[in-house]
């Protein structure tokens, strides 16, 4: 069974209309929907925003259904001028970019875990970045001309890139700045995925995630973002998983 995480509802709507769903069980204030989707069996859940949340979120999801790998899925604020909205990341590393226990241990580095970030399953990596690619050669079987215009997505690329998540919504330019100065291998920043993929290594389950980015994470970062992630990123999830889990 796959587990499919995000942080918002409107990030799963398009997903939740295409399954099967067999069963629904609340626990911690989340609903977690157990089904088919695309004839592969998924537990499929949101976890709201933030690494406290998405990490319980993803705790919980593990020790209740026999998983074989976590999906996380959402959006994203690229902080590389030539990622553009509409753009599909595929995370390598995971980096908390605000944790930092000097001058005990070096920036960012986990403490106990002896490791700064946290690499998702290269296999699935490179299936999901294959996916990703079969979707934009589908791309408006998903989303139409008039979506795509609204929002102002060009042609979008799919890029394998380093993430970077932490609790704070990155809109200014001094905190973007920041963390492309520190983590110059970052392509974009969001608030749960390194949480979500310290909680996988720690229960030794192959982890990947895709992110969909929504804005440029400066002072230009005032998107609607449940009306992106329900309009956009939701269905960007749901041609990508198509094509993934029909390799399954």
């Amino acid at each position: 069974m796959i587990g499919i995480i995000s942080a918002m509802h409107e990030e799963i709507d398009a997903l939740l209309s295409a399954m099967n769903i067999t069963s629904v069980i609340e626990k911690g204030q989340r609903k977690y929907f157990r089904g088919k989707l695309f004839k592969t069996d998924v537990v499929l859940v949101f976890s709201r925003w933030g690494k406290t949340a998405s990490a319980t979120t993803v705790t919980q999801m593990i020790n209740d259904h026999n998983l074989s790998e976590v999906i996380f899925t959402g959006v994203a604020g690229s902080i590389i001028q030539n990622i553009n909205i509409g753009d599909i990341i595929v995370g390598k590393h995971l980096y908390q970019h605000d944790m930092n226990a000097s001058p005990h241990l070096p920036q960012f580095e986990i403490p106990l875990l002896d490791r700064s970030y946290f690499e998702t399953h290269y296999k699935n990596r490179l299936k999901l970045k294959q996916a990703a690619e079969n979707f934009i050669t589908d791309y408006h079987s998903f989303i139409t001309p008039d979506e795509k215009k609204e929002f102002n997505i060009e042609d979008p690329q799919i890029v394998i890139s380093d993430i970077a998540s932490g609790d704070q919504f990155i809109n200014k330019d001094e905190q973007f700045d920041h963390i492309k100065e520190l983590l110059p291998s970052v392509g974009c920043v969001e608030m749960e995925g390194a949480a979500v993929a310290q909680v996988c290594y720690e229960y030794q389950i192959p982890f990947s995630i895709i992110r969909t980015i929504s804005d440029k994470a400066d002072d230009n970062a005032h998107i609607n973002f449940q009306h992106f992630s329900k309009e956009i990123a939701s269905k960007y999830a749901l041609g990508i998983l198509k094509y993934y889990l029909a390799e399954m």
